[in-house]
């Protein structure tokens, strides 16, 4: 016969969602590459945002879960996990879901935007108007020609496409898209695939970043394998854990799914991501030839950050078990001082306790004689202050005589 649940249990069942299987919610399967679930999770968000289904319940509830399932798959440590214990082992709470700026209301936005100013990530998605019109070739498409920077602005939750020319000398010697924005402005850096049609599909997305007096963002195709940084990732956990913002700094140094373009054109676009107001920008294309050493330096510091992160996370370990042992003796050492404290206060009344005259009625003595004298002291300055306050009798000779000066006749 089975057990009868408490309240408290029935309660939690029934509150906790049921979760489909994330390769099943993307209809990907379990050897899926990177780019496969990217594709898949680019067309079913589109089919499923917000924006094309606003009075839709149920198309809401599948684009969460499509976001939901695509962030445990796109994320390498997280996709191991869960395929090894399931959702158990995936830190739910660290599931952040992708804003789309341009179906959230005035007052939505204006809260996102202060949570964002006050250092809380806020991670967003292109506009679903943007990804159809791409997809359905409807946008405008500007050439970009190699080492010329154009700089423009770009309003809020819009699009400027640039289509860059790659020979074949470029295509082995590498290509770099870098955009910046000197007023600090928020965007995203865009890279589309040509689909069969003509129509561009998202493949690559790099958020800006705050880097010394601007913001910028990179691709770089040089050939060999490079990383990205997303900063947003287990920002909830490290808002939680001030340590795990040090120790999880580089969870997010994840490498690139596109290492090289082939010779042909090539479609970046800038994505203006300010919360109220446009965006402007710097695009420029850079051939990577003249960049030799620069090539073989990134390509250094990127295997020593990526020894760091091994390094870091055993460090955590030991930080985490000498922390627990300062712990511990801290609270030991203010328990001890207390008893320490305690034992001599005993001492001292032991020490006081040796003496011929009880300490008790000789202090009550004392203490009645200044009772006393402070009684006697009170009636005497009562008495002086009454008789200063008494009005003043007059005498009989203090007669006021009122004289009139007679005017003259």
């Amino acid at each position: 016969m089975p057990a009868n649940r408490s309240k408290s249990e029935k309660h939690d069942a029934a509150a906790k969602p049921v979760r489909r299987d994330p390769y099943e919610v993307l209809g990907v399967s379990k050897n899926s590459a990177d780019q496969e679930i990217k594709s898949a999770y680019r067309r079913m968000a589109l089919k499923y945002h917000p924006d094309k289904n606003a009075n839709d319940p149920k198309a809401a509830d599948m684009f969460k879960e499509v976001t939901f399932s695509y962030n445990i798959l796109s994320d390498p440590d997280k996709r191991r996990q869960y395929d090894t214990a399931g959702f158990e082992a995936v830190e739910s709470e660290s599931q952040e879901l992708e804003l789309d700026l341009s179906s959230l209301g005035t007052v939505n936005t204006m809260f996102a935007a202060l949570f964002s100013k006050l250092g809380v990530p806020i991670k967003t998605t292109v506009s679903a108007t943007v990804l159809e019109e791409a997809l359905n070739n409807l946008v405008t498409v500007l050439p970009l020609p190699m080492g010329q920077p154009v700089s423009k602005k770009v309003e809020k939750q819009c699009a400027h496409f640039y289509s860059v020319r790659i020979t074949e000398e470029e295509a082995r010697s590498g290509f770099v898209c870098r955009v910046q924005s000197s007023d600090k402005s928020k965007f995203k850096l865009l890279y589309f695939d040509r689909e069969e049609n003509n129509g561009l599909s998202l493949a690559l997305q790099e958020d800006s970043a705050k880097t010394g007096k601007v913001t910028s963002a990179g691709m770089y195709f040089l050939g060999f394998p490079v990383y990205r940084l997303d900063q947003t990732m287990n920002s909830v956990a490290a808002s939680k854990d001030p340590d795990a913002a040090f120790f999880k700094k580089l969870d997010g140094f994840q490498p690139c799914e596109i290492t090289e373009l082939k010779a042909g054109d090539h479609v970046f676009a800038v994505y203006g991501d300010n919360f109220f107001r446009s965006a402007s920008y710097t695009i420029e294309a850079l051939c990577a030839a003249p960049f030799k050493e620069e090539k073989e330096y990134l390509r250094a510091v990127e295997t020593q950050i990526l020894t760091k992160r091994v390094e870091i996370s055993k460090f955590e370990t030991e930080y985490r078990e000498v922390l627990a042992q300062f712990t511990e003796m801290t609270s030991r050492y203010a328990q001890e001082m207390q008893a320490i404290d305690e034992l001599l206060k005993q001492r001292n009344e032991i020490h006081a306790s040796y003496t011929s005259a009880p300490p008790m009625k000789r202090s009550r003595s004392k203490s009645r004689g200044s009772f006393k004298e402070a009684k006697e002291d009170g009636q005497v300055k009562d008495k002086k202050s009454t008789m200063r306050d008494r009005p003043k009798k007059k005498k009989w000779y203090n007669i006021h005589l009122k004289v009139e000066k007679r005017k003259p006749c």
